[in-house]
């Protein structure tokens, strides 16, 4: 079992600062690249059909019997790592609200597909997780990363992108359980 709640934001957490990773991003097309989905299909974002696509990139999700990379506290140290959980699940939470606003929303981290799955079914995510385990979609837009026991993680990061091309980046992403909300009033003011 963990020693601490998958499901909420610890106290103190260390706040990512915006070192500018990823102001290359705005204006990018997003590569052809097909991606494994937790519903058994191949996604190439790049060709998405709906208006928007809301790609929020996470570190990895926990589960609930293991410890986190590198154990609690160090992973908790690692500013912007925690909350996957919080964050996917303000993404369940608020999935009727993207739809309604044109969006259809992909998570995307290096965990692979069967991993995922276990993700998406335990917390009844209504929309597929993407594996970028080789990291050929994080390598193709630079995006950044960091490593953890041995592991390179994407860093969280939401792109929001029209007809193949990124035209808003939300870096860093703090806190997580709040980026979904940030998404919508993004949209919103787009007049969706």
């Amino acid at each position: 079992m963990r020693s601490d709640n998958l499901h909420a934001l610890p106290d103190d957490l260390p706040v990512p600062q915006d070192d500018g990773a990823c102001d290359h991003l705005p204006g990018a097309r997003l590569p052809p690249i097909a991606l494994r989905a937790t519903s058994g299909e191949s996604v190439a974002l790049s060709k998405a059909g709906t208006p928007w696509v809301v790609i929020y990139c996470y570190p990895r999700t926990g589960k609930p019997d293991q410890e986190p990379l590198g154990g609690t506290q160090a992973w908790n140290a690692l500013p912007g790592a925690p909350g996957c959980t919080p964050q996917s699940c303000a993404y369940r939470d608020h999935h009727a609200e993207l739809h309604a606003l044109g969006a259809t929303v992909y998570g995307l981290s290096t965990q692979d597909t069967e991993y995922q799955r276990e993700a998406v079914e335990r917390l009844h995510l209504p929309f597929p997780l993407l594996s970028d385990a080789r990291l050929a979609f994080a390598g193709a837009l630079r995006l950044p990363t960091f490593a953890v026991a041995g592991q390179e993680l994407i860093r969280r990061l939401t792109l929001i992108a029209r007809d193949g091309r990124i035209e808003k980046v939300f870096y860093p992403v703090y806190p997580a359980d709040s980026d979904a909300e940030h998404v919508i009033a993004w949209l919103a003011a787009q007049g969706c």
